[in-house]
């Protein structure tokens, strides 16, 4: 996973976990002057570090007992309750390979027709939390959100460029994604 952390707003890491969770332990022990946050960069969702040393990672994951997964895990199949229409599964059930077979086909159609709406929905979505987190008090906020959901980059561009240096360009480099 890669991620960014910021000191306030003021980006102390980006990369691989390992080295963004080094980054902002050593920002903690030195006494950090602001919150520290820590960003999946592909979502944008706060990521909770985890700041045990290994010795002490290790044994807490030998105090959780072992479950066994259902499914079959080896090939990425995870069983997940689908409630459907009594018609909906008399027509799966008449279909060639079944009800699963038919699901899995139907969603990978379904996926490729929406791909790039898909894409370009995550990379907002993206965007918007980064911002709403690091930037939610700054001006021109809600004109700069409004601009990344309506696809106007310079206008976008125009309304971040007085936000704190880092922010503003973590906020670029994801709404970027969104304007392409």
């Amino acid at each position: 996973m890669y991620c960014a952390a910021f000191e306030g707003s003021r980006l102390i890491a980006s990369g691989d976990l390992a080295e963004v969770t080094r980054a902002a332990k050593e920002v903690l022990a030195r006494g950090a002057r602001a919150p520290v946050l820590v960003f999946d960069n592909e979502t944008s969702r706060v990521v909770d570090l985890d700041f045990r040393e290994p010795e002490a990672q290790a044994a807490a994951a030998e105090a959780e007992p072992e479950k066994r997964p259902v499914g079959r895990p080896k090939l990425g199949v995870v069983p997940k309750e689908v409630t459907l229409l009594p018609r909906h599964w008399e027509w799966l059930g008449r279909q060639p390979g079944g009800a699963s077979v038919t699901l899995r086909r139907l969603v990978d159609e379904a996926r490729n027709v929406s791909a790039e709406k898909d894409r370009l929905r995550q990379a907002q979505e993206s965007a918007y939390r980064f911002m709403s987190a690091m930037a939610g008090n700054e001006p021109g906020f809600e004109e700069a959100l409004r601009a990344l959901f309506a696809g106007h980059r310079l206008r976008f561009e125009d309304l971040v460029r007085d936000w704190p240096i880092d922010v503003r360009d973590h906020a670029l480099q994801l709404a970027g994604q969104a304007f392409e």
